[in-house]
């Protein structure tokens, strides 16, 4: 995927987020962190703060009560929360942190502040949430700058990319448009928890990640019905209604920002106390708008190519030896992916268009379309790695059934109990693709007709057999991939089998 990186790495790190100069390492030996800054004042003592610092002071449960006492002035103040936390803390009034524009509206440099450090017994809230709000800021503004460059709205815009993976024969544009759409809340959700987390998991900070998830969920979910009514054709309009909705869903992440920071709850996930709980932003280090990109673009394309390819006869078989065919054949080596020493392949059988007199009038097997084109270009942040095991682990999770409530409810499980971090894994994260798999581990060994042939390679003669219950040798579970791989009644695989 191409991007104009200069613009990109210009902005990587902006932020109005101030750092303290550095400290000569021989010469911090002797010093102690309370006299590391000492014309910066009392408020030095608490410098290199982290969310532990936060956690170990119940900064959560102090600023609960600052709220609750301060009602009267943070509705008095035209900028709500923000604009009465920095009078009290700051001596400014004008400390808004709004996104309109102002670049120093939520300016905070705590050194050598008076009113900051005649806080007495509170210099040290009062510096840990007025750096925590600052940073929460510089999240809401690196984020949606992230989505001002066009790159995600040209690469989804193209007009040829949606019919390069798509050949069926029959038009199925309704189905796939809702099944894209369905899926692109989650895909906010997850870019929004990213762009906070990196590539940590949540961790303790799981509830600030799990608001972050329902907010990027929350966004998109207006935008996406906006579009619900809208027809696709395969040459263009699925790209050109992905982008549109990218960019708006990024760019009202300035209203979160301005809800949050004027005390009010966005899209019932929570109030500023919930975004800072467990001192999350209070050394948040900023948004990494590049690999955030990146990482949108894997997602957004992957879960388009998926639903394209969900409607054509695209499937995944496996589940031998890596080393060995073991009696069962051999898939493509070009679309394999070696998984504790099991293959799995990837497959679309082409139907043949016409009449034919000869074995043709079965079809083949071959490449998926579009496949050639995974991995480099405007397609580099997918791979048909990628492919087989997001595919894989959904059908691990819930068999042929992977639906958006599945992927909502795993995708926040992952953030909130901080066993996974999705925006980190990429595409590769199950549910992106949903392809039918069928594990034929059981019928090495298995007598079966022709079992020799239920694995083959790409061409225009192989042909695979799928003589017995080939699927986890469950005759039940060889009709549910079938159906799955919308194959019901469809005779080419079982057309050698002997017929009781």
């Amino acid at each position: 995927m191409s991007y104009p990186i200069c613009l990109l790495i210009v902005a990587l790190f902006c932020s109005t987020v101030h750092t303290l100069p550095a400290i000569d390492g021989e010469l911090a030996k002797g010093l102690n962190r309370a006299t590391i800054h000492p014309r910066c004042g009392s408020v030095s003592t608490f410098y290199g703060q982290t969310p532990q610092d936060w956690v170990k002071n119940d900064l959560d449960g102090w600023l609960n009560n600052w709220i609750n006492a301060n009602q009267a002035q943070i509705s008095a103040n035209p900028a709500g929360f923000a604009g009465a936390f920095g009078q009290w803390a700051q001596g400014n009034p004008d400390w808004s942190c709004r996104d309109d524009g102002s670049p120093s509206n939520c300016d905070f440099d705590p050194c050598d502040n008076a009113v900051l450090n005649d806080k007495g017994t509170e210099v040290m809230e009062a510096y840990y949430v007025s750096e925590a709000v600052n940073r929460l800021h510089s999240y809401f503004v690196g984020f949606s700058q992230a989505f001002e460059v066009s790159s995600i709205f040209a690469a989804l815009s193209k007009d040829d990319w949606a019919v390069t993976f798509y050949k069926d024969k029959d038009v199925k544009s309704d189905i796939i448009l809702k099944s894209v759409l369905a899926g692109l809340g989650i895909v906010f959700g997850i870019a929004a928890a990213f762009a906070g987390l990196g590539g940590a998991v949540a961790a303790a900070a799981g509830g600030t990640a799990s608001a972050l998830f329902n907010g990027g969920v929350g966004i998109a979910t207006p935008l996406i019905d906006q579009h619900r009514d809208d027809t696709f054709q395969k040459s263009a309009d699925l790209g050109g209604i992905l982008g549109n909705i990218v960019v708006s869903a990024m760019k009202a992440f300035v209203g979160a920002n301005n809800v949050l920071m004027g005390g009010g709850n966005f899209e019932n996930t929570g109030d500023i106390r919930t975004y800072l709980s467990g001192g999350f932003f209070v050394n948040y280090g900023g948004v990494d708008k590049v690999t955030i990109i990146d990482s949108m673009n894997g997602f957004l394309i992957g879960q388009a190519i998926n639903q394209l390819w969900r409607t054509q006869k695209i499937f995944i078989m496996g589940g031998g030896a890596c080393s060995d065919n073991q009696g069962i054949g051999s898939g493509p080596q070009e679309a394999m992916v070696c998984r504790d020493n099991r293959a799995w392949y990837l497959y679309y059988w082409k139907e043949h268009e016409g009449k034919a007199l000869t074995s043709h009038k079965w079809g083949w097997v071959e490449a998926p379309p579009g496949m050639d084109q995974l991995g480099q270009g405007e397609y580099s942040s997918v791979t048909v790695a990628d492919v087989i095991n997001s595919s894989l682990d959904a059908y691990a999770v819930a068999g042929y059934d992977y639906t958006t409530e599945t992927a909502a409810s795993r995708a926040r499980s992952a953030i909130e109990d901080g066993w996974r971090n999705p925006g980190a894994q990429g595409p590769s994260w199950e549910g992106t693709f949903t392809i039918p798999v069928c594990d034929v581990g059981a019928a090495v060994g298995a007598n079966y007709f022709n079992r020799e042939y239920i694995l083959q390679p790409y061409g225009h003669e192989s042909r695979p057999n799928w003589c017995g219950p080939v699927c986890g040798g469950s005759e039940d579970q060889t009709k549910a991939f079938i159906e799955a791989a919308h194959m019901t009644g469809f005779e080419s695989p079982t057309h050698l089998c002997w017929k009781h």
